[in-house]
């Protein structure tokens, strides 16, 4: 594992000794999950009204099955779909990318950049707890970030 030279000269309140390491330890930004059958215009101005480039999509039981992005709900558009006529399952990507609240913040952001993401889903007892930003990634990696006060 790569020290974090960041996080290791710097004293935040908040940012426990020798820096953040898992995604369990940010706080993100994005808290935004969308439902199976929840329809895809009222996806689109959620994402619109959150500023979010996406979101994880969950079934009846939360189970998380896809993920929608602003790139999907384009690519329906440019199709010449109706988003009011779509659901989400329509849109959304069926791949499950995710990482768990244990998972290194490294191994987070090689993720990211591997699968071109905006966004991750982070999952805790096998559920969607919320998804990470590059962003939040940037902030934990220099020590900003654990309790969303900077």
């Amino acid at each position: 594992m790569q020290s974090n030279p960041y996080t290791a000269k710097t004293a935040l309140p908040g940012v426990p000794a020798g820096g953040l390491r898992t995604v369990g330890q940010i706080r993100g930004t994005n808290s935004l999950i969308l439902h199976i059958g929840q329809n895809g215009m009222t996806a689109a101005l959620e994402l619109l009204s959150t500023h979010t480039p996406g979101a994880p999509v969950v079934d009846e039981r939360d189970e998380f099955v896809g993920f929608v992005s602003e790139f999907d709900l384009l690519r329906a558009l440019e199709a010449g779909k109706d988003l009011s006529a779509l659901k989400t399952e329509q849109i959304m990507v069926h791949e499950r990318i995710a990482v768990t609240v244990e998972t290194t913040i490294e191994d987070a952001v090689k993720l990211m950049e591997e699968k071109r993401l905006l966004n991750l889903p982070v999952t805790q007892h096998g559920k969607v707890a919320y998804s990470v930003t590059r962003h939040d990634l940037l902030r934990a990696w220099i020590g900003l970030g654990t309790t969303g006060e900077d």
